[in-house]
């Protein structure tokens, strides 16, 4: 009878077991992994997981076994049989979840060790994070002395990132590359990534940091160790290659960098596609350069470097950032102002 019942109790548990698995191995619960990093992350994770399928299929077959092997008839109304402790039983049930958990605190100690080991060979970027908006100070290898208002990585290279802030406390994170890490004013606390896909992921903040939080997004650019020390893609940043005629253009030029700094995330403006209602309408800038009481083009340039100048009615100071003078390029600067004055009046439409 014990044995027909330990076999019941082994089946169920098998079936939980293996609808359990199914859920867990083929419902994409988390994104895809772009760095070893996360790789080392992930794993701790599907141990804990499981872990916690394993101990939760026998939970769960003892239970629906006992409902069902041991349920009372409508009209019995008898206690049940008085039941004792069995130390055997007590000791491995202590026992066992004690070692699982002590291995899934190995574990986690081994990956939060491995994470931090920067390697001899690592590139290291300062970023820094304000109100709302991310900026990418190389120090180091191929791209030294480049400020970018993106991230870009060689692929398979050990990036250090020197996280701070400038105001208030923001937060780090790519979801792909798995950690997360704090900017907080005055200090400075260190990320290390290490790249393995092509392509490009979203740079998040996850601090709740004003009106403008949900908005604070840049990009993490993977790409070949050639193509980052070819430096292409710095082209026309402060400490770049000289971008080939972008300030005189204005128009694809000046698109461009409209997209490139995130302006659309937080202004409308109909040539773009844009529609962010964080910050005034660029439709509107003839207007409120009147306003102002000033020409439109140095009204557009004032606005880029010295947002709280003037301030727009019914919006508040303080909520764009102040150094697009510094992270925008000469050249591209001038296409982007040239661009809002020419799609303002309807020019780069």
């Amino acid at each position: 009878m014990r044995r027909r019942a330990f076999v019941h109790l082994a089946l169920l548990a098998a079936v939980i077991a293996a609808a359990t698995t199914a859920i867990a191995v083929l419902i994409p619960w988390l994104p895809v992994s772009a760095s070893t990093q996360r790789d080392r992350i992930d794993a701790t994770y599907w141990l804990a997981t499981g872990i916690a399928i394993f101990i939760f299929s026998i939970v769960a077959a003892a239970i629906i076994y006992s409902v069902w092997r041991f349920r009372a008839h409508p009209d019995d109304d008898s206690d049940g049989p008085p039941i004792h402790g069995h130390t055997g039983l007590e000791i491995v049930w202590t026992a066992i979840p004690t070692a699982l958990v002590t291995a899934i605190a190995i574990m986690s100690a081994i990956v939060l060790h491995d994470n931090g080991d920067v390697p001899k060979n690592a590139l290291h970027v300062n970023v820094t994070a304000e109100q709302f908006t991310w900026v990418f100070e190389y120090t180091d290898g191929p791209a030294k002395g480049i400020t970018s208002p993106n991230l870009y990585m060689p692929v398979n290279r050990a990036m250090e990132l020197e996280i701070t802030a400038k105001d208030v406390l923001h937060s780090f994170w790519v979801p792909q590359f798995g950690q997360k890490q704090d900017a907080v004013p005055g200090r400075i606390n260190p990320l290390l990534i290490t790249p393995t896909k092509l392509g490009s992921y979203p740079v998040i903040c996850t601090e709740l940091c004003g009106l403008g939080h949900a908005l604070m997004r840049r990009t993490a650019i993977v790409m070949s160790a050639n193509d980052f020390a070819g430096k292409k893609w710095a082209t026309g940043l402060p400490g770049g290659p000289t971008s080939g005629g972008g300030g005189s253009g204005g128009g694809s030029a000046g698109e461009t960098a409209f997209k490139s700094n995130g302006c659309g995330s937080c202004h409308t403006l109909t040539a773009a596609h844009a529609t962010g209602t964080v910050g005034p309408d660029l439709d509107k800038l003839p207007q409120e350069a009147r306003g102002a009481g000033q020409p439109l083009p140095l009204f557009v340039h004032q606005s880029i470097v010295d947002p709280n100048a003037y301030i727009a009615p019914g919006y508040p100071a303080g909520v764009m950032p102040g150094n697009f003078g510094q992270v925008i390029s000469k050249p591209d600067l001038a296409a982007l102002v040239q661009y809002l004055v020419q799609s303002s009046e309807g020019g780069g439409k």
